[in-house]
């Protein structure tokens, strides 16, 4: 297995129905019938590479209050997105349940059916926001 991210992302993101790749600002996206579902970026913030995804509300502040080194605000996006740095160590696993999360939280009912049907995909908190780490 490859430690490219975009190559990673590429992976997580296309195992998902109907999900496309496109090319946002001369960066690799993902959407799932034009809404976006995952935006990859080395630019953004300055410095770091990094992906953003739709997240539930007040999960932004969880993982950023948790593990700013790990989850960052995004530049776009507003408040219902959670940046991932993927210039640090990632548990990818912990990253597929995020983009399953996202996926299902943008994705047409027929398409989260149809996900449903082929595989499983609960989103679990982090370690330290689940232990309740600093």
């Amino acid at each position: 297995m490859t430690d490219d991210p975009v190559h990673r992302l590429r992976e997580l993101c296309s195992a998902l129905p109907e999900v496309t790749e496109c090319l946002n600002h001369g960066e690799p996206s993902w959407t799932v019938r034009r809404k976006t579902l995952v935006t990859f970026s080395e630019r953004k913030p300055v410095g770091r590479v990094g992906f953003w995804c739709p997240a539930p509300p007040g999960e932004l502040e969880a993982l950023v209050g948790a593990e700013p080194e790990r989850f960052f605000r995004p530049p776009f996006g507003g408040r219902g997105w959670v940046g991932v740095y993927l210039d640090v160590p990632v548990d990818w696993t912990e990253t597929r349940e995020m983009i399953v999360e996202a996926y299902r939280m943008i994705a047409p009912k027929k398409l989260v059916d149809k996900l449903d049907r082929t595989s499983t995909g609960e989103r679990r908190m982090p370690r330290s926001v689940r232990s309740g780490e600093p």
